[in-house]
């Protein structure tokens, strides 16, 4: 049996949770970078007539922040990992940390999730 298994059971969990949840930001990412495109295609295949769907620049850039954050939260999740791993490890104590990385990421994944709300309102209310 490996010494303190359910620790890094619990590590290698929060990992994989962490991993996830990165996957998903990004696959949001790319349906917000490539809504238009969905938008084309269901058009031609309901109607059979194409509509033309303006680009939008903002929605382009939050779709590829969401792809770039995604990116970011996998390398964050396998250094975390990887800490844990050793500080488990360890026979000394050490201070745990205090999630302001966490923090961080939270913020700007509100701070995207606001921005993608206040373009999508705006862009409902110039249509109508």
């Amino acid at each position: 049996m490996l010494a303190h298994f359910t620790d890094h059971a619990a590590n290698e969990r929060t990992f994989l949770a962490w991993i996830r949840t990165a996957l998903a930001v990004m696959a949001f990412g790319f349906l917000v970078e490539r809504f238009d495109l969905f938008l084309q295609v269901a058009a031609a295949s309901l109607g059979g007539h194409p509509i033309s769907v303006r680009r939008q620049l903002f929605g382009d850039l939050i779709g590829l922040l969401l792809l770039v954050l995604g990116g970011v939260m996998m390398v964050v999740a396998t250094l975390r990992y990887r800490r844990n791993r050793a500080l488990i490890d360890s026979p000394d104590l050490q201070a745990g940390q205090d999630g302001r990385g966490d923090l961080v990421l939270v913020g700007l994944l509100l701070l995207l999730g606001g921005a993608l709300f206040l373009y999508l309102v705006v862009h409902v209310l110039t249509s109508v």
